[in-house]
């Protein structure tokens, strides 16, 4: 039984590290690909996208798209002062629209 308990902790370990590794590194821009400054913010509260809850989204050329590859956890409280879903930001990004929504490459909020 204890051993049953032991292989259960490992791949739950083993899973939670893969799932790790899969994300997408955005802290690093690709050096041939142009970096875009666009505005960020909560698609629900600031861009009023559909949905329930809080989530991170662009706006490019007056259109908000839903972010893949970082969320909105990621940058901070969402419901701070300066928080995604308080204010506007703006940020560095590199990515492309797929389906509707931003994969982004590349995140840096700018100050």
């Amino acid at each position: 039984m204890r051993s049953i308990g032991c292989v259960i902790i490992c791949i739950l370990f083993f899973q939670n590290i893969k799932a790790q590794n899969d994300r997408v590194n955005i802290s690093l821009p690709d050096t041939t690909k142009k970096i875009e400054i666009v505005e960020v913010s909560c698609g629900q509260c600031q861009f009023h996208l559909p949905g329930k809850g809080c989530n991170l989204a662009v706006r490019i050329n007056k259109k908000a798209y839903f972010v893949d590859g970082t969320n909105i956890d990621d940058h901070g409280d969402a419901h701070a002062k300066e928080g995604f879903c308080n204010a506007i930001r703006k940020a560095a990004v590199q990515g492309k629209i797929v389906n509707h929504r931003y994969k982004v490459t590349y995140f840096k909020l700018i100050e």
